[in-house]
Parts: C-alpha cells; sequence; structure tokens
C-alpha cells in the first residue's frame, strides 16, 4: 500500500493507469494474494484506486475521502515516527526541517522519493 500511495503522489502512477490484476501483483511480488486483494480494498476505500467490474483496478482521481481529523490523525502517526527516528540519528531540528522541505520540493516536481 504504501508503495502505491507514494508512486500515486510521486506522480508515476498516473490518474486512470491499470494495476496489475491481485494474481499477477503477487506472483511478481512473491506475496499472498489475499495481501495484494487487501491492500488494494483499502486504497479502493480510501479513494486512491478505482475497480471497474471486468476490466481491472485503476487508480482513481485522487478525490478526498477522508476528513480533516482523519488526515490529521494519519498525518500524525507519519510525524512521531518520522521525529522518533531523527531523534534516535540525533539530527538537528534545523538538518530534520530541511530533508523534510527537500523530499516535498522533490515528490512536486516528480523525482519521487528516492531520486
Amino acid at each position: 500500500m504504501d508503495q502505491i500511495r507514494r508512486a500515486i503522489a510521486a506522480g508515476d502512477l498516473a490518474t486512470g493507469r491499470q494495476l496489475p490484476s491481485v494474481r499477477g501483483l503477487a506472483q511478481q511480488l512473491i506475496i499472498n494474494p489475499n495481501t495484494v486483494a487487501r491492500a488494494y480494498s483499502e486504497l479502493l476505500r480510501d479513494g486512491l484506486l478505482d475497480s471497474h467490474a471486468g476490466k481491472g483496478v485503476f487508480v482513481g482521481k485522487g478525490r478526498q475521502v477522508f476528513t480533516g481529523a482523519e488526515r490529521r490523525r494519519r498525518l500524525d502517526i507519519a510525524l512521531d515516527a518520522l521525529v522518533s527516528e531523527a531523534l534516535a540519528l540525533h539530527c538537528k531540528e534545523t538538518e530534520l526541517v530541511t530533508a523534510l522541505k527537500e523530499k516535498l520540493a522533490r515528490f512536486k516536481t516528480g523525482l519521487g522519493p528516492g531520486s
């Protein structure tokens, strides 16, 4: 799920692009098809994917399905992990802020997380 979310955010998976079938992706990743089906289900529920009967699963239009409170709750979870890791690495606040700004800029320019 995280890989698909990141790919959509980075623009690597464009709106309307078809994703591999559950079975196909499971074989590709060497994981249980039920794992892929659950991930697709959650992403469908979140509005990131659209399912068309008999045609497959596609990247959705990115409609917002979260309330402001739910967005904040999810963001807080991610920020807790980020800040905890930064503190464990003894990062200075300025270093963390700079890294975050650089990462945001890469996503906005379509270069993605690993670029």
